[in-house]
């Protein structure tokens, strides 16, 4: 294991912020992508559960100072069902997004992908929730490549009820919310996920990560990115995503 990767686990296992990692960083997306191969394989998440996408909105790209969406590996620890109840301890300035969640029924391979083929290769569709950690300090002092290599934030994330009408939804079109004890901390639509939440999957089967990863397998689970920039939470609480048409999902810190 390369130095950078184990000090990117050390941090994660210590519960730390993660520094950046000087003459080690990884200097492009491409490094960045190998090197979170390395950390995936250090977890023992070869192949993962699934992937997630950070900034595939505008909103989260300014957010982050990216121009352009970035994917992290899921790993099977990650899943967690409808209702679930965590301690907030467990986590590390953790918060909230508001996402559509996909299960893959056949294989993508890595390559060039059309928003046909990749909504040919989908099995359900249904609300999710990623929880995210906020582990870094300066996001440009700790780089792209490096946030890259440390799954983009990913800690965890909530998996809703397939919708079994999905097909007959405009995926584009539907409006999700998300709320935080009752309150409502923000909305959007699928179209600000690339356009079309096909489109995010459509990007992700031609990543760094679906190439580091050997592509896209069958049973896959893949968070498309969040509507709605993160929520960073408090303390202990109750949160829902609920998209119109498919359904919401529900979680709990206690």
């Amino acid at each position: 294991m390369s130095p950078a990767a184990k000090h990117i686990l050390d941090a994660r296992r210590a519960k730390r912020i993660l520094a950046p990692l000087g003459a080690a960083a990884p200097g492009t997306p491409a490094e960045g992508y190998a090197l979170q191969f390395e950390v995936a394989t250090g977890l023992g998440a070869v192949p993962p559960a699934g992937f997630k996408i950070g900034a595939t909105t505008k909103q989260m790209q300014d957010y982050l100072g990216l121009p352009h969406p970035a994917a992290g590996f899921v790993p099977a620890a990650s899943l967690k069902a409808e209702g679930v109840a965590l301690p907030f301890a467990d986590f590390l300035n953790v918060g909230v997004e508001c996402e559509v969640g996909v299960r893959l029924g056949a294989d993508l391979p890595f390559g060039p992908t059309t928003r046909a083929q990749a909504e040919a290769a989908v099995a359900e569709v249904f609300p999710a929730i990623e929880i995210v950690e906020r582990r870094y300090g300066d996001l440009a002092e700790l780089g792209t490549p490096t946030l890259i290599a440390d799954q983009v934030f990913h800690a965890a994330g909530v998996l809703g009820a397939p919708d079994p009408g999905w097909k007959s939804l405009d995926l584009g079109a539907i409006r999700g919310e998300m709320t935080v004890d009752g309150v409502s901390k923000g909305s959007g639509h699928g179209r600000d996920l690339l356009g079309h939440p096909m489109e995010a999957l459509a990007w992700l089967a031609h990543s760094g990560a679906a190439e580091v990863f050997g592509g896209l397998r069958k049973g896959q689970v893949v968070w498309l990115g969040s509507v709605t920039p993160p929520i960073w939470l408090d303390g202990p609480c109750s949160v829902v995503v609920a998209f119109e048409g498919l359904g919401k999902v529900a979680l709990r810190f206690s």
